[in-house]
């Protein structure tokens, strides 16, 4: 699968991308995380990407001509492909195994079930805006528009690795145990995993004062399964 993250700032999600998990799948040929610089497709010499906002107002917005630019440029580059790039068309009921997602305050807020859906395509590019925003027109050339929580962040990068991180770890191959995807927390709609512990058996540590001991539930010790499995069923 590959992702492709337009973004202003290429090398912001570098060290994230290189560590753990998201590293192995690279290197094993599973994923492929290509960022591409929007100032490459400025409107400008001077690199210029956003601008001020008609009608007045706070900050500057991305503009809609380096986005679309961009993407016509990765269709170029891969129209020998079997995952082309098709512009949204809202008349088509072709589907397409390319997604172009925004990242958006706007967009449908991201959870495990979407997660599941977008594992399935062979390449995600996420649109990245800074700042104020981005100029409504940009929504004409993309898929979806997703959030990843109510709150605001300063720019989509890392809205795009959070969704990168969640479908990465859903591909075969990637997860070392693919036994965990069907118990972990969000699996299916309102669950969340039961709780776990790990040595040692008995945590003892100062509070206010006082020495306490935090214990390892003595069913988890047992050795009996099936009240083990009942216990974390109930948990």
């Amino acid at each position: 699968m590959q992702f492709d993250i337009l973004t202003i700032f290429p090398d912001i999600l570098d060290s994230y991308f290189s560590k753990g998990m998201l590293r192995i799948a690279q290197e094993k040929k599973i994923i492929k995380i290509k960022t591409h610089d929007l100032r490459r497709f400025a409107v400008n010499k001077r690199g210029m990407v956003d601008d001020k906002p008609y009608g007045g107002g706070p900050g500057q917005i991305l503009m809609v001509e380096p986005v679309v630019k961009a993407l016509r440029a990765i269709q170029a580059q891969n129209s020998k492909l079997k995952t082309q790039i098709k512009f949204k068309n809202k008349n088509s009921k072709n589907k397409t195994e390319t997604k172009i997602i925004l990242l958006s305050a706007r967009g449908k807020k991201w959870n495990q079930q979407m997660a599941q859906k977008f594992a399935k395509f062979d390449r995600l590019i996420f649109v990245c805006p800074r700042y104020e925003g981005h100029d409504e027109r940009i929504k004409h050339f993309v898929d979806e528009e997703i959030s990843i929580g109510d709150y605001v962040l300063t720019g989509g990068e890392l809205g795009a690795a959070v969704i990168i991180d969640s479908i990465t770890r859903l591909i075969p191959g990637v997860l070392g145990k693919t036994e965990s995807l069907k118990t972990e927390s969000h699996s299916t709609l309102g669950y969340l995993e039961y709780p776990q512990f790990t040595r040692p058996e008995v945590f003892q540590y100062k509070k206010q004062g006082k020495i306490k001991k935090s214990r390892v539930p003595e069913i988890l010790l047992s050795g009996h399964h099936q009240k083990i499995a009942s216990w974390r069923k109930n948990k």
